[in-house]
């Protein structure tokens, strides 16, 4: 089996930072991907890639059949999507859309699958099929489950599945993945705590809702110390707080609204965070005379590596870079990614990619209004995914 390593796509990576700096300077969010998903189906269709669009809107897919026969098929994913963020950065490809920024990379996400599909389309020595699956919306709009709705895997059967994604902070080209739980689960609450509010000078005529509101505030670090296993990771964390208005400092609220983020890794200890953090509310608020409206709103799963295909993805990663280069037992990340839903339908495997770390004079992490995508990378993720289709389908029946 050939090896493809970065060197081998070095031809394509002045086109391929064209691409990646194209899409960058004009991000679009969720279910909005209009021109960058036009950009993907058009280079698709100029390869001899059969295109299909529309699920999720603006989500593509291209089937490219191996030249040998082969029953099996797989799924190679990238999102398209980017952030509501205003960008910071001065460089030339700098977002020309107010609020709208690729802060997470997934410009080089789409551009690293691109090249690859545009070398396995000129040389498809493999046996089976490969269907490329640009996405919509990852960022927090489910974008994944969409198209698993509207019929992804039912148009496109696949036997297995595979996504990536960068890491600033891993050095360059470097990778990272783990079988089992690697990202979490995340999921949003809130809790309104109801009183009667009244004057902040007299708060024995009235009952006060901001007391519940902080006892419940610090309560809620003892569910992960107390209640959680401590042998298993979760987190909670309050984002959002309101009550009250700002002209009127001395007015008691009649309600606090706590909002927040929980995240775990497996159905038992979502289901405990989802249920105590509803009793812990009820708790407190019925302590101190006030009431608790309680809900829970599950978002993405926890996304779950195959064992099997995690090993596959590692020795992808071990011809494309070498196998010092490739860590496989990377602790887990507490971030989530929408990846999780395929991977709940199909076995499969996500791993990182290393955008830079500290000793290659630093980046910025992902969601940062000077955050950048490397393009140094892009032709080893290229390499990255053409090896794993070698090694998936290079022997395929």
């Amino acid at each position: 089996m050939t090896r493809y390593t970065p060197d081998l796509f070095a031809a394509d990576h002045a086109d391929l930072t064209m691409i990646r700096r194209d899409i960058h300077r004009h991000p679009e969010t969720a279910f909005e991907e209009q021109r960058t998903s036009q950009i993907v189906a058009e280079k698709l269709a100029s390869w001899g890639i059969e295109v299909h669009r529309g699920l999720a809107k603006t989500g593509v897919v291209g089937t490219l059949k191996g030249k040998r026969p082969g029953q099996k098929t797989i799924g190679l994913r990238a999102d398209m999507d980017a952030l509501h963020l205003q960008e910071k950065n001065e460089f030339d490809h700098a977002s020309v859309h107010a609020n709208k920024m690729h802060a997470c990379g997934h410009d080089g996400h789409t551009t690293m699958l691109l090249g690859a599909a545009k070398h396995l389309a000129a040389s498809p020595d493999f046996a089976g099929t490969v269907h490329f699956i640009f996405q919509p919306a990852e960022e927090g709009e489910g974008g994944a489950r969409v198209m698993i709705e509207e019929g992804l895997f039912d148009v496109f059967n696949c036997d297995a599945v595979y996504g990536m994604h960068n890491m600033p902070g891993l050095r360059k080209g470097n990778f990272a993945i783990c079988a089992g739980p690697m990202l979490a689960a995340s999921d949003s609450w809130q809790v309104t705590f109801k009183g009667t509010g009244g004057h902040g000078a007299m708060p024995h005529m009235g009952t006060d809702p901001t007391q519940p509101a902080a006892q419940f505030i610090l309560a809620v670090q003892g569910i992960v110390g107390r209640n959680v296993p401590p042998t298993q990771p979760a987190v909670l964390s309050v984002g959002h707080i309101h009550a009250g208005t700002f002209g009127s400092p001395n007015v008691i609220p009649s309600e606090v609204l706590v909002r927040g983020t929980a995240r775990s890794y497996t159905p038992e200890v979502r289901a405990l965070l989802e249920r105590r953090l509803g009793e812990v509310a009820a708790g407190i608020a019925q302590a101190c005379a006030c009431e608790a409206e309680y809900k829970y709103f599950k978002r993405y799963p926890p996304l779950i590596n195959s064992v099997e295909q995690t090993t596959l993805a590692v020795e992808a990663a071990a011809l494309t870079v070498g196998r010092d280069r490739v860590d496989p037992n990377t602790p887990r990340i507490t971030g989530a990614e929408d990846f999780a839903f395929m991977l709940e339908k199909k076995p499969g495997a996500y791993i990182m990619i290393g955008n830079g770390g500290a000793e290659e004079g630093g980046c910025h992490y992902v969601h940062s209004p000077l955050y950048d995508f490397n393009d140094e990378i892009l032709t080893t993720g290229a390499a990255y995914w053409v090896n794993l289709v070698q090694l998936e389908l290079g022997d395929a029946a």
